[in-house]
């Protein structure tokens, strides 16, 4: 019993601080519209990229940054595994190109949008910056 609730603890703790990534550009355009918030989308390779792993680790799974996301932010991820354990869905992969295209992906590459995809704002990874400085780098964006 007491084993039980200690696991269902943390499956609740987990809850509370995991972020609501997207991957679909036509629903977080939506819920961009439908909440006024700005989408963040960051281009990632997930399994080969040293600088989009680090990000992923110390920066969007950060308490700080979920917390500021949650409020402010749809966030929308564009990954591109290399490994084929990893490989995406042929219609992920598919809207995955077509938005590296339209937004002159990199690895890392960090695309502010509005609800209307235009972008606001574009940047890569930024060496030593904390996740308050990106929180505040997205922060002084005007839709």
């Amino acid at each position: 019993m007491k084993q039980s609730l200690i696991i269902l603890l943390l499956l609740i703790s987990y809850q509370g601080f995991s972020q609501n990534w997207t991957t679909n550009f036509e629903k977080a355009k939506d819920q961009s519209a439908l909440q006024d918030k700005k989408i963040v989308l960051v281009f990632s390779g997930s399994d080969w990229c040293g600088p989009c792993i680090k990000l992923e680790k110390e920066i969007w799974q950060s308490h700080e940054f979920i917390s500021f996301a949650d409020e402010n932010l749809i966030l929308l991820k564009a990954d591109f595994p290399r490994k084929k354990k990893n490989k995406l869905s042929k219609e992920q992969q598919i809207q995955n190109d077509m938005l590296a295209e339209k937004y002159h992906a990199r690895f890392p590459w960090i695309v502010v949008l509005d609800s209307k995809g235009n972008v606001l704002d574009a940047f890569g990874f930024v060496k030593n910056y904390t996740p308050q400085d990106y929180i505040n780098r997205i922060s002084k964006i005007n839709i």
